[in-house]
């Protein structure tokens, strides 16, 4: 079954003038900015209207169903079930002790404790994301789980609009996502910069996850192929939606930097109501946008011009930053009803949607290559018009020679050029200089249904659908495709990317009376990448492109007809897996095999065996070993990409182009068909309880083989240019360099978790500690050196924290008052872009809460309290102008203090919890 939506896929409706961003007229760009402060209040009001609308009309509406509602019997996997009042639920789970914590990640037995899961899992509640002052789901997990990193990925292309995630330290795609413990669709996102680690990966965007639809977070830290399929080698993240179905929260939320930018506001509501009598539906909204922020100091070469005179010049000419992030919208609905005969109805749907805008390279109006020079800023680069209409290269314009000197271009020379109609510089419409801005336009929705129960015989079974889609449509602007001339536009539609996962699963359980568990199943899923095309402007190579002037739009090239296109792949698997539980109760453990077989290339076969033992009332050890492999994408075997880049050695921007591994010019280099990464996952460890306090261990080793990444970049040819113009990437002309994916290297990656909980009875239980700490080492232990060069080995090695902890004490004062203080650690790191290591860093959040009678709680807080930075980059001044790491684990923004308040209601007697 394929769903290919054809190739050279267009979209119709576009502005054919497309000049102030996004084919936007002036006229509609002064209302944007007009209305820029209004948005967020017009969405304010309209959401609390909407909510005292529901909340009057649903107590009458509901009345009966709410009495006679089941809370027990739409229960599903992953926590998708009516449990009664949800707030009654909450303020019990605090007071419940580590080891009554249930878990449905990493087996298909009845859910069980965390310390009688053979494997680590981490369960993140929804209190540790309620106490934050973000609402991106990212850097909420970031800041609670050490083995979880993200970055701010200032000026990284597309992945500034979808920030790829890294789970002990491996690509994005190494992790799998579940939302009620069935598969999330991936980002239609390639994260072309990413630091090393996370260069080409192809992941999940978790931002689409509002925090507020959650009831907690389980976090698999095990190899997990063998029971899951493609993309467990570094675990699982499975997210456990609400339930309730009486009430809600309304939630407000404002913050911003120390500095004075970054201002963000968001507005979330969640809903729960029956279904009838026998099932519920819980709704989930939230509303965000925030500014951007600018850490820059002026580049060297921005100072010089300014310093000559060129007024027109910005100060700082490029930013770097946080990007801004408009109409963020996250709705969510879980639902579960109970059919007759004891089959349940389960269903989880959402939408998404933002616009993520950030910038680009500042271009020199003296020194860029192609646009203002083609010598390296010795002289302008001047168009004869004549010869663009005519196609003959004669001079017939006889346009003047502008030199340079001192950063001034000859000013009666230029005066000419200006001038004379058939003389042209791009200096006429950027005089000083340009930088791009690029963003992209993110729209995610999915659907989850399914239908399970039992037999007569006692044999349970599972079928469900699930669709996912995710497109991000590109725009870029301020921008030019020189080849143009003075007819170019400074705004394109380059195209976009769209991913479509479709997936049927088929579960079956059996248990062998109380000590034994079979389960297997079968799974057919098919994923689709597709490229659009951009506007013809945005690729095309226009009559000055035989003068030097480079062709498409510059800083993001459109996706032409030929390089568009849908690229399909399916596959089936089958599965099964035993649990056993001795006759004493103490050893646990469980075996799991998984067959699979993808189209384009073949079959793999996955084992894990896992154990746990119970040594005493108080220690257990559990260990597992386990295979494991993940597909590389349809999107990573097919998509193309232009990068423009710094490199610091030549001091100028280049463009680096990525190309697929099966092009004729990757194939000279090397390149060839991809085929799966090979994984085998060891893991040891302990946990202790005693009464309120609670430690667990955990040593782990990740052997990775064949493993998928970008090889260096290599210099092209003329040759290989034409070739690759010949294969339709038309702006293969301004291309220095490119590179391509390929399996051609192996690591080994070793680490140890600790998570330790402690609630003092000394403090009459008012006070809860908690140490979460995760070393991860990665080592290459094979590579090609023609493909794999120093630096990228660095980067895979060191571009993330080999160390993170983070210690967290919360304190309630009586019924009302709350306080919360976390100090966090970050080991150095690598930036490959500024070439440099960076020192370990310490960060302390604080956090006050308020609670009245009335539902109403009132939060202020602050997140780096300290106002930590990074250590100042060396390079600033005479790089690119950022004045910390752009890969700093734990962002460059500073500190960070927000204001929260939340109301939180019940609608079954009419009354707040």
């Amino acid at each position: 079954m394929h769903f290919r939506l054809g190739r050279g896929l267009g979209r119709a409706g576009r502005d054919p003038y497309p000049i102030f961003g996004r084919g936007r007229r002036p006229a509609e760009l002064v209302r944007r900015l007009s209305m820029n402060g209004r948005r967020f209040h017009n969405g304010l009001v309209a959401l609390a209207v909407a909510a005292l609308l529901l909340a009057a009309w649903t107590p009458a509406a509901f009345a009966q169903e709410t009495e006679a509602a089941s809370q027990d019997d739409a229960d599903q996997e992953g926590g998708s079930g009516a449990d009664g009042d949800g707030d009654d639920e909450e303020e019990a789970a605090q007071q419940e002790a580590f080891s009554d914590v249930i878990v449905v990640t990493g087996s298909r037995a009845e859910p069980r404790s965390i310390t009688e899961s053979m494997v680590p899992i981490d369960v993140i509640k929804v209190d540790d994301f309620e106490n934050q002052g973000d609402t991106d789901l990212n850097n909420l997990l970031r800041t609670v789980a050490p083995s979880f990193n993200v970055n701010t990925q200032p000026i990284s292309d597309a992945a500034t609009v979808v920030r790829p995630v890294n789970l002990r330290n491996l690509a994005p795609d190494h992790t799998l996502v579940l939302v009620n413990g069935k598969r999330r669709h991936r980002a239609a996102v390639i994260a072309w910069l990413g630091n090393g680690v996370a260069d080409g990966a192809q992941g999940p965007d978790i931002s689409t996850i509002p925090a507020i639809a959650l009831r907690q977070a389980e976090v698999l830290r095990d190899g997990a192929s063998a029971q899951y399929g493609s993309d467990a080698i570094a675990g699982v993240l499975n997210f456990i939606l609400k339930d309730s179905t009486d009430g809600g929260a309304i939630e407000v939320r404002s913050g911003g930097y120390s500095a004075g930018d970054g201002m963000a506001e968001s507005v979330a509501v969640n809903y729960g109501l029956p279904w009838g009598q026998n099932g519920f539906a819980n709704f989930s909204f939230e509303f965000s946008q925030s500014d951007p922020t600018d850490r820059s100091v002026q580049r060297d070469d921005a100072a010089a011009l300014i310093a000559a005179g060129n007024t027109a010049v910005r100060d700082p000419a490029q930013v770097w930053g946080s990007p801004e992030i408009e109409d963020d919208i996250k709705l969510w609905g879980n639902f579960g009803y109970l059919l007759g005969g004891g089959q349940q109805f389960y269903s989880h749907v959402n939408y998404a949607s933002k616009t993520v805008t950030g910038g680009f390279f500042f271009r020199n109006p003296n020194t860029r290559d192609a646009v203002f020079s083609l010598d390296g800023g010795q002289t302008l680069l001047i168009g004869d018009l004549l010869d663009a209409q005519d196609g003959v290269l004669d001079g017939s314009a006889n346009c003047p020679v502008v030199r340079i000197v001192d950063n001034v271009p000859d000013p009666d020379a230029l005066a000419r050029v200006l001038a004379d109609p058939n003389c042209f510089s791009f200096q006429e419409l950027f005089p000083g200089g340009f930088t791009p801005q690029f963003g992209g336009d993110v729209l995610d929705r999915s659907i989850v249904a399914g239908v399970r129960g039992h037999t007569q015989g006692g044999l349970g079974w599972d079928a469900s659908v699930s669709y996912g889609f995710n497109e991000v449509d590109f725009f870029i602007f301020n921008t030019v495709n020189a080849s143009l001339g003075p007819n170019t536009p400074t705004a394109f539609d380059p195209g976009l990317y769209r991913q479509q996962d479709l997936n049927f699963n088929f579960d079956v359980t059996y248990a062998l009376g109380d000590r034994t568990n079979l389960a297997g199943g079968v799974e057919w899923r098919e994923e689709e990448f597709e490229i659009g095309i951009g506007q013809v402007e945005s690729f095309e190579i226009g009559p000055l492109a035989a003068q030097g002037f480079s062709s498409a739009s510059n800083g993001f090239p459109g996706f032409s007809d030929i390089a568009a296109g849908g690229w399909s792949r399916s596959n089936i698997a089958l599965y099964g897996d035993l649990e056993r539980v001795s006759a004493s109760g103490r050893l646990t453990y469980g075996v799991a095999v998984r067959f699979e077989d993808f189209e384009d290339f073949g079959t793999t076969t996955n084992g894990k065996l896992s154990g746990r033992y119970e040594v005493n009332d108080y220690f257990q050890l559990r260990g597992s070993v386990s295979t494991g492999f993940r597909a590389p994408t349809p999107g990573q075997s097919n998509a193309f990409n232009v990068s423009t880049e710094f490199d610091l050695g030549l001091m100028e921007l280049i463009n680096n182009g990525t190309i697929p591994a099966t092009s004729r010019v990757a194939q000279l280099r090397g390149g060839k068909p991809l085929t799966a990464e090979e994984s085998t996952n060891y893991a040891f460890g302990g946990v202790y309880v005693n009464g309120p306090f609670a430690l667990t261990v955990d040593f782990f080793q990740i052997d990775l083989r064949d493993r998928l990444t970008l090889t260096q970049n290599f210099m092209l040819s003329q040759e290989e240019v034409d070739a690759l113009i010949a294969e339709g990437i038309t702006s293969a002309a301004n291309l220095r360099n490119f590179r391509f994916f390929t399996n051609d290297f192996d690591t080994r990656t070793r680490g140890v978790d600790l998570v330790a909980t402690w609630t003092p009875t000394a403090l009459h239980g008012d006070t809860d500690f908690s140490l979460l700490v995760n070393h991860t080492d990665t080592e290459v232990t094979k590579f090609n050196p023609n493909t794999l060069d120093a630096t990228r080995i660095r980067e895979l090695e060191g571009a993330l924290p080999r160390t993170r902890w983070n210690l967290t004490a919360n304190h309630r004062l009586g019924d009302h008052w709350r306080v919360l203080g976390r100090l966090s650690y970050y080991s150095g790191w690598f930036d490959s872009e500024d070439v440099q290591d960076y020192g370990a860093e310490y960060i302390l959040d604080l956090e006050a809460g308020y609670t009245f009678n009335n539902g109403i709680s009132l939060v202020a807080g602050g997140q780096n309290v300290l106002d930590n930075f990074p250590d100042v980059n060396p390079n600033a001044r005479a790089g690119v102008g950022n004045l910390y790491s752009q890969f700093s684990p734990f962002g460059f923004n500073g500190a960070y203090y927000y204001a929260r308040l939340r109301y939180s209601f019940s609608t079954r007697f009419g009354k707040n919890p």
